[in-house]
């Protein structure tokens, strides 16, 4: 149907005659001339189209905007070269136009800027558009290039079971009924995590996929019910062999895709660091501030708000110093206090520092008459404050705080442009091994409940899980996590100790967890590997902060497709045949 793309259309080709297909993109009528934009997925090319033709020009005369055309005609240099475009320096003068089917009542034009539930509903148009078109061949270059360095290097690929076997822990699993199983249910696996494991228990030494996953969960800007990584797992290795090999690819495949130079080596930072210097355990290393603990600067303050958290081995007093900041107004400092409100915050105080050699007459703050000279200068040493700075306080559990201070940090350095345009990597070690739910009074692991502890020894493990160190790792790049993995447990004792310890017992680590504990004790080898987010890669490769606009067919918020209207109701004869009943909900009663 056609010989070139328009895209590609060059000065190699002038005098040849060649069949174009695409959409049109503008159209101008120019003293009885008809200049058509054709647009296909390689860019756009001009077509002339004038009365000599007659069947062409009286068909090109009505096209209108995204008609679908077929033309053919001659190629021939440009008049008024058009260097914006690459084919700017050609034309085809067409001879015969065809249109393939019209566009009428079009819901928006694409270079327009529609609201996301429109671009998502008419998903098809949205694509064509040559950004989305950029984006999406960004991501398609990505798994191209991972692909190619995991295949030279020896990785199998082998898909794993997408029903599955219904997980107690982490996000809630999709549910599938079974048919020929009355009252029972797959699930959608949330990853290939037991799958790979098994693999590696199996032989099969280096293993990858591109893997489909789902989770039920609330939904953000980087999350979606159905998402794409690649899972890795190597046999016979420890946290240096999985980190090294993987960071040269990460590194190799940002050359390639977006001529990105990553560091080398990337940096290495304990989870406590992390979260002691940048309140989060995926810190974006391109904004300079840092979070400073003064605890020891107003233990001895009465102002209880500070006191009682210095003093409290659970507490945290921190500060955050804003350069320049104090040219702020009261209501922006408002707002940056609700801000890390929404983050947790019960309030958050403040000080301008006007003159730092001045004692307490040198500062403005609705704090500075509950400190002491002491106090004040234990902080401004702490912090460094200069003559003009804004210093932000948390003070609270020292989780909480340090949640809280790390979202006002992102806040604060993206509103003062103090955002590096840089590529900053780095690994995150050292991970607590569980957390405690106070609401269910137990343990939950951080990673998952498969990652080996850094201690060998059940009985030590036991003794002491609150300081329990996991042997996982993440690597995160510009404040997102785009990869997470962990030495695995391979021991069955080691095993059931992370169960007990999860609340899970021995009757219900049998019925959800029998296939792996009895593969455990028949030789599993030491293994670990590592999953990567490659719609979060794709998002950052091509420059946006939403990973729906690198996946074709993304959902909402609210876990729609607005498309094809999904979820939808079905029949009853389908749930019948499932033995599945839709119970009333609560608003309905």
């Amino acid at each position: 149907m056609r010989t070139h793309y328009c895209g590609l259309v060059d000065e190699a080709l002038i005098d040849q005659t060649i069949t174009l297909c695409g959409w049109v993109d503008g159209r101008r009528d120019h003293g009885g001339v008809v200049f058509l934009d054709l647009r296909d997925h390689e860019g756009i090319v001009q077509v002339v189209v004038d009365p000599d033709t007659e069947a062409a020009f009286a068909t090109a005369v009505e096209v209108g905007y995204e008609f679908c055309l077929r033309v053919q005609g001659k190629v021939r240099a440009r008049v008024s070269v058009n260097d914006k475009m690459k084919t700017g320096r050609v034309e085809v003068l067409a001879s015969e136009v065809e249109v393939l089917n019209a566009a009428r009542d079009l819901p928006f034009a694409l270079h327009e800027n529609p609201n996301e539930d429109m671009r998502l509903t008419y998903r098809y148009l949205d694509l064509r558009r040559p950004e989305m078109q950029r984006m999406m061949r960004t991501r398609i270059r990505l798994v191209q290039a991972l692909r190619r360095r995991l295949d030279a290097a020896g990785f199998q690929d082998i898909e794993t079971p997408i029903l599955t076997k219904a997980t107690p822990e982490g996000a809630r699993d999709y549910l599938v009924p079974s048919r020929v199983h009355e009252g029972e249910f797959y699930a959608l696996p949330q990853s290939p995590q037991l799958f790979k494991q098994i693999l590696m228990m199996a032989g099969f030494d280096r293993y990858y996929q591109i893997a489909r996953c789902f989770r039920d969960e609330d939904l953000r800007a980087d999350r979606q019910p159905e998402f794409t990584q690649l899972d890795m797992e190597f046999a016979f290795v420890e946290e240096a062999d999985v980190q090294n090999y993987v960071e040269t690819m990460i590194r190799d495949v940002f050359a390639e895709v977006v001529d990105a130079k990553l560091e080398a080596p990337f940096p290495r930072m304990t989870w406590h660091e992390a979260m002691r210097r940048f309140g989060s355990d995926k810190p974006d290393l391109r904004i300079a501030l840092e979070l400073v603990d003064i605890a020891e600067a107003v233990k001895h303050v009465e102002f209880k708000v500070f006191a009682g958290p210095a003093n409290d081995p659970n507490g945290r007093v921190a500060a955050l110093c804003v350069p320049g900041g104090a040219e702020l107004s009261r209501k922006q400092i408002d707002e940056l206090a609700a801000h890390a409100a929404k983050h947790g915050a019960k309030g958050l105080a403040w000080m301008k520092v006007d003159n730092a050699q001045g004692g307490l007459e040198g500062v403005s703050s609705p704090v500075a008459k509950f400190l002491d000279d002491k106090a004040l200068a234990g902080i401004l040493e702490a912090t460094r404050a200069a003559d003009g700075d804004l210093l932000l306080f948390g003070a609270g559990a020292w989780g909480a705080v340090s949640d809280f201070m790390g979202a006002l940090r992102l806040k604060v350095g993206k509103d003062r442009g103090l955002v590096e345009n840089s590529w900053k990597p780095l690994w995150v070690t050292d991970f607590p091994m569980f957390e405690h739910d106070a609401e269910a009074g137990r343990f939950v692991a951080l990673h998952h409940p498969f990652t080996a502890p850094k201690v060998d020894d059940e009985a030590a493990l036991k003794a002491d899980p609150h300081n329990a160190v996991s042997r996982g790792y993440d690597m995160v790049l510009n404040g997102a996590e785009i990869g997470g993995g962990s030495i695995r447990i391979h021991r069955p004792d080691m095993q059931n100790a992370v169960f007990e310890l999860l609340g899970i017992g021995p009757e219900e680590a049998e019925a959800k967890f029998g296939f792996l504990l009895k593969a455990l004790k028949l030789g599993a080898p030491p293994h670990g590997g590592i999953a990567f987010g490659i719609d979060r890669i794709a998002a950052l490769m091509a420059g946006t902060e939403s990973i729906r606009d690198v996946i074709a067919f993304p959902k909402t918020t609210s876990a729609q497709d607005l498309m094809t209207d999904a979820p939808s109701p079905v029949s009853a004869a389908q749930l019948d045949e499932l033995h599945v009943r839709v119970a009333p909900s609560a608003s309905d009663d």
